[in-house]
């Protein structure tokens, strides 16, 4: 039996009019319960469709971004390889100027005693010189 009839027996004796409409009252409100809990139970199902969607998308997107971070890290590793190489490269080529360097001190230093050797012959050559002059001129 529902709060309608129970409420329409409990008030009849006030009068038949008075307790209809309080059963009706009753009626409209088990009925706006009823509506309610249907609506709760459409949203809550609504909801719990909405969370696992919510669930599914953060999965994939921690698997999205699982795999962009390991090519990051595999492009960082490629790069860090590529500067490994260009460091050993780079570090050959200064050696080879280094040695370049060397070599050219070496041409300097051999042209510098040549320069010493041509310079002693000449000036060996002007002093012969200017002593025969010097020569030639006291005896004339």
């Amino acid at each position: 039996m529902g709060y309608a009839v129970k409420i329409y027996s409990a008030f009849k004796d006030l009068g038949e009019e008075k307790a209809r409409i309080l059963a009706e009252f009753a009626e409209y409100v088990e009925s706006q319960k009823a509506a309610t809990s249907e609506e709760l139970k459409g949203t809550e199902l609504r909801l719990q469709k909405e969370i696992e969607l919510v669930r599914k998308e953060l999965k994939e997107t921690e698997l999205r971004l699982r795999k962009e971070i390991e090519q990051v890290r595999l492009e960082v590793e490629q790069v860090r390889g590529e500067l490994k190489e260009t460091e050993l490269r780079l570090r050959k080529e200064i050696e080879q100027v280094r040695l370049e360097v060397e070599q050219v001190k070496a041409k300097i230093e051999e042209t510098k005693a040549g320069l010493i050797k041509w310079m002693f012959v000449f000036w060996v050559g002007q002093v012969a010189a200017i002593a025969s002059l010097i020569k030639w001129f006291l005896i004339h």
